[in-house]
């Protein structure tokens, strides 16, 4: 069985089949720029990010559309409060927002459009309602004409008449339907506005993200990931547009990230209850982070709390003593690579086959909805038992077998980015570096016990567990590791 996904759509499981082979078009709703992201917002992102390497991983082309909404709202409330143009204030932190991705070790999408750069896609795209009787101009405005639409509401899967009470749609008595939404806004008094056929004004929210979805991945697209809040209106609104204007699905699959949660309370702004990516990563190691918001399957609520942080902080400990101990010990020379007389035994057979089932655990656990969780479990059962292979044995066939282990943990870590050059508590460089100062203490340290000078040998393994650095000697000669 191949990979499967949970579409909000039909609120089932089904085989993914893009419309093209090769390749795989993903449309990611970014982040409204008004304010620098929380860590629930980040999980929307970095769940984006992993979908995004998973599907790389199986051989896909995948070009990923990443949003940036800069006008709207709120951000023309923020700048106002903050004494700042909406430009300035949408520059400042739309560069914040990606700063703070790269931060927590998210690859750029191919395109981040802004609202702002795709006017006039927008005013073509409301047109093309209009001249279908699907919108209607009051005053400057443009609305949506909800009952043009015959399937409005499912996706949310709402009665008709409970899906005003979750629009919050301003009231306006000049609407044909208090349902309908907004897809141009006339002009006021000291908001940014654009020319358009019906007289100054700025767009609405839900028209952006259609027009820029299109514009840059066509009339369908495969993937659609929004956070779970988004799901109605916004994600609603979208459909309704985008396939009254096309004729065509707007997307394949709808993707919805469940809500962060803080002492079992939603995360967000709106509850005064949130805490900024970046202050998160001040505190903690990328990888924690990463590992924290993967530690369950996507669709499942996660609580943020010290201890949750510090279990993953345990387990990428375990993970990275693990690579850095099949670094040492895991690089075959290359004579042993060559030498077809190095005959493997039960361990080294034994251990082989542990690797090649964590690959399969990985990826049918991944097959089944981007189940991050079980993945990671995959993953772990290969490290006990590299672990214990270590331990035991020391043969001339070890290093093969070793550094096939290597290569397959460093391209599953991979894919979930909880162990990478661009993450790494210590980048590679750094590292190094630092391999080859403790590698040199470790050698004085081994003439100084052939000499018998016990003290000295004493001395630096005893400074250097000082430094959180442990000494483990073996029949090949003294490795190290971080203790904990």
């Amino acid at each position: 069985m191949g990979l499967q996904i949970y579409n909000s759509l039909s609120r089932q499981l089904e085989d993914f089949v893009p419309l093209n082979n090769e390749r795989v078009t993903i449309y990611n709703c970014g982040p409204t720029v008004y304010d620098y992201i929380h860590i629930g917002n980040a999980r929307t992102a970095l769940v984006t990010d992993i979908i995004r390497r998973y599907l790389t991983y199986k051989g896909y082309n995948v070009k990923l559309a990443q949003n940036l909404t800069d006008i709207d709202d709120k951000i023309i409330a923020r700048a106002a409060e903050l004494g700042i143009s909406e430009k300035q204030l949408a520059q400042q932190r739309g560069d914040a927002f990606l700063e703070d991705s790269r931060r927590l070790g998210i690859q750029p999408a191919e395109v981040h459009p802004k609202a702002t750069e795709h006017i006039p896609e927008m005013i073509t795209l409301i047109q093309t309602l209009i001249d279908k009787r699907a919108a209607y101009v009051i005053d400057g405005s443009v609305y949506y004409r909800v009952n043009a639409f015959a399937e409005y509401g499912k996706l949310s899967h709402r009665k008709p008449e409970d899906l005003l009470a979750g629009a919050r749609v301003e009231i306006d008595k000049r609407k044909e339907d208090p349902r309908d939404f907004d897809l141009w806004k006339a002009a006021k008094p000291g908001e940014p506005t654009w020319d358009s056929p019906w007289g100054k004004g700025r767009p609405g929210w839900h028209i952006e993200c259609s027009a820029m979805a299109m514009k840059h991945l066509g009339n369908t697209l495969d993937l659609h990931i929004a956070g779970e809040d988004l799901l109605f209106p916004h994600n609603e609104n979208e459909i309704a547009q985008s396939e009254l204007a096309t004729g065509k699905p707007f997307a394949r699959y709808w993707v919805h990230v469940a809500f962060l949660k803080i002492d079992g309370r939603r995360m967000g702004k709106s509850e005064r209850n949130f805490i900024l990516l970046r202050d998160a990563l001040d505190n903690y190691p990328t990888e924690v982070i990463r590992h924290f918001l993967i530690s369950a399957q996507y669709r499942h609520p996660l609580d943020y709390n010290p201890e949750s942080l510090a279990k993953s902080e345990g387990a990428l400990r375990r993970l990275n003593n693990c690579l850095e101990a099949l670094s040492g010990s895991g690089k075959p020379e290359p004579t042993q690579l060559a030498d077809t007389a190095v005959v493997e035994g039960e361990a080294e057979t034994s251990l082989r086959a542990a690797v090649q089932q964590m690959k399969a655990d990985f990826e049918t656990a991944m097959d089944a909805d981007f189940n991050t969780a079980r993945a990671i479990g995959a993953i772990f059962t290969l490290i006990g038992a590299v672990n214990r292979f270590i331990l035991k044995t020391e043969t001339a066939a070890a290093a093969g077998v070793l550094a096939h282990a290597r290569k397959a943990l460093t391209e599953t870590c991979g894919v979930l980015g909880i162990y990478t050059p661009q993450t790494s508590n210590v980048q590679s460089d750094s590292r190094e570096t630092l391999n080859q100062l403790v590698t040199l203490l470790l050698d004085i340290r081994q003439e100084a016990r052939q000499r018998k000078d016990w003290e000295t040998s004493d001395r630096i393994r005893d400074r250097l567990k000082e430094l959180n650095i442990e000494i483990q000697d073996t029949r090949q000669g003294a490795t190290w590791k971080f203790s904990a």
